[in-house]
């Protein structure tokens, strides 16, 4: 294969599993945010306190989840990558067999751990008996997790996404049916306890997993890999099962420190904002649950949405990453390093800035008209969305490429730095104290991972800062065209109601997706992104693109 074809064939995979993991992240996390809409509403005067509830649990147990999956789906993808690459297929169904064996014991091992834990690890989150029920439910979940994603990250390896996201959007479906379902019945026909509605919409995770892995399975037996894989064959002489086992879990080590840096961040704000400001101010604990709604809970639903782009973007350049570095091809690397940096920037940069000029139509959506505070928290909880989806980005490229203990290193650095300023930050600057010790902390890893990945593949830099300020001039274009469209419909339709701001959203929003999507195709700067559709969508739309 010559080197153009080669790199269009890679371009063509990137684009299609890059297409998959948006989608299926956008719309599992879409869902994810919808939900709140009625699930908010039927809580009643209980909303803030049943959703801080809700986001506390949630960060412990997305801890678990990194900590019991021990980082091997990634480390899964890249091994199968790997030996796929090397020509050895029957490596990598010996190596999932083994390793699923593994992950069922780590899965009940840590369930029962965060089960008999519960209680000590509510009181250092400043909740009580509540947040204890909320936990011992999702305990449930991490039982299953991690034989689910070691599948996930299987199909991974062979660049086959699309199992991957069905698996996905199949399990926040499900989940958020149940939880829904349960929260209805609850609170408008029976007790109208909403701590218990809060317990059946956290268990609803382990029914969507459920619902996940009959998915996973579904396509290995589509793809004819079901049994070769769990039927028993005979092991090869020259494949050392142990010393497979061994190495991935050296590759996977890395990948649950770096990519557990967002919960254990937000774990840092869950055990000190509470308990640092019931020492220094009059607010009552309520009070405290409240405020830690505001600019962690609440914000939560939608800052997702635009982190799990940098987190597909990521991922689907994971196996293309090693498979270059395996075959020494640096040039290729540095291309992919650069098409990774320019599809986030395209997506997050836009959506980020549209995000904070409608924050207020977009509060109002998901949980009501906002107070000043609960407004200024979400546009700052917004605002450092670009510190998180960078690292979440930059990290798992640098361990494609083999910087295992670096992208270690590093994370540790910015942990460090978060947890000296944490205290202080509160102090000065209350509940943005934790935003901005977030956002500082993260800013360290992220340039040594930068400054790292350069070295390594040699990427050119005048390539992505060509390329980021194309972004931010057509950025400014776009929010040009929303602010004109603001003063326009403003003295017409006013977004204080939840119609309203659907309506406002909607007519805003698509002037600023019109006018940015026009300038990206003009530019060819979405090619990257959407491969050959691209043209076909210039001449579908009579647009003369630069050369």
């Amino acid at each position: 294969m010559s080197e153009n074809e080669k790199k269009m064939s890679q371009q063509a995979q990137m684009v299609r599993g890059t297409a998959w993991l948006t989608a299926s992240n956008f719309i599992s996390r879409l869902l994810g945010a919808l939900y709140i809409i009625p699930w908010y509403a039927w809580m009643g005067t209980h909303a803030e306190e049943a959703n801080a509830l809700f986001g506390m649990g949630y960060n412990i147990y997305a801890l678990f989840l990194l900590i019991s999956t021990a980082g091997i789906p990634v480390a899964i993808a890249k091994q199968v990558s790997k030996y796929n690459t090397l020509g050895q297929m029957q490596t990598s169904y010996q190596l999932l067999r083994r390793i699923l064996l593994y992950m069922l014991g780590f899965g009940l091992i840590f369930a029962l751990s965060m089960y008999i834990g519960s209680p000590l690890l509510a009181a250092w989150s400043g909740g009580g008996a509540d947040l204890v029920r909320v936990m011992k439910s999702l305990s449930w979940a991490v039982l299953i997790f991690p034989a689910m994603s070691v599948l996930r990250g299987f199909f991974q390896g062979f660049n086959n996404l699309k199992p991957y996201a069905m698996s996905q959007i199949a399990e926040q479906v499900i989940r958020v049916i149940w939880m829904l379902l349960t929260a209805f019945i609850i609170m408008k026909i029976g007790s109208g306890d909403y701590v218990a509605a809060v317990v059946q919409s956290t268990f609803a995770a382990f029914i969507g997993m459920i619902a996940s892995l009959g998915v996973l399975f579904a396509f290995l037996w589509k793809e004819g890999m079901f049994r070769a894989i769990f039927t028993r064959q005979p092991q090869h002489a020259d494949i050392n099962t142990n010393a497979l086992i061994i190495e991935t879990f050296k590759e996977a080590i890395p990948f649950i420190i770096t990519g557990s840096a967002i919960q254990i961040f937000q774990l840092v704000d869950q055990w000190t904002f509470v308990n640092t400001m019931e020492s220094f101010t009059d607010y009552s604990n309520r009070e405290l649950h409240i405020l830690y709604a505001y600019f962690s809970s609440n914000p939560n639903k939608i800052t997702m949405i635009l982190i799990s782009i940098a987190t597909a973007i990521g991922g689907a350049g994971i196996p293309l990453l090693t498979e270059n570095f395996v075959n020494q091809d640096q040039k290729a690397a540095a291309r992919l390093v650069v098409n990774n940096i320019q599809m986030l920037l395209l997506v997050l940069v836009p959506a980020l800035v549209g995000a904070i000029a409608l924050a207020e139509p977009l509060y109002t959506l998901f949980y009501g008209a906002p107070s000043q505070t609960a407004l200024w928290l979400f546009v700052a909880a917004l605002a450092q969305v670009i510190f998180l989806a960078l690292y979440s980005m930059l990290a798992p490229m640098l361990q494609a490429l083999f910087e295992n203990r670096k992208a270690i290193y590093y994370f540790i650095y910015g942990l460090l730095l978060k947890c000296v300023l944490q205290i202080p930050g509160i102090w000065f600057f209350q509940a943005y104290g934790p935003l901005l010790t977030t956002a500082v902390g993260l800013s360290l890893p992220i340039f040594l991972m930068y400054r790292q990945i350069h070295k390594v593949t040699h990427f050119s830099h005048q390539a992505i800062l060509r390329k980021t300020l194309l972004i931010a001039i057509m950025t400014v274009i776009m929010e040009i065209a929303v602010i004109l469209s603001i003063l326009l419909f403003k003295p017409f339709l006013e977004p204080a109601t939840r119609l309203g701001s659907i309506l406002y959203l909607a007519l805003i929003g698509a002037v600023g997706i019109a006018v940015y999507g026009y300038l990206s195709l003009a530019t060819r700067t979405v090619d990257p992104l959407l491969g050959s559709r691209a043209e076909s969508l210039r001449q579908r739309l009579h647009i003369k693109a630069r050369r």
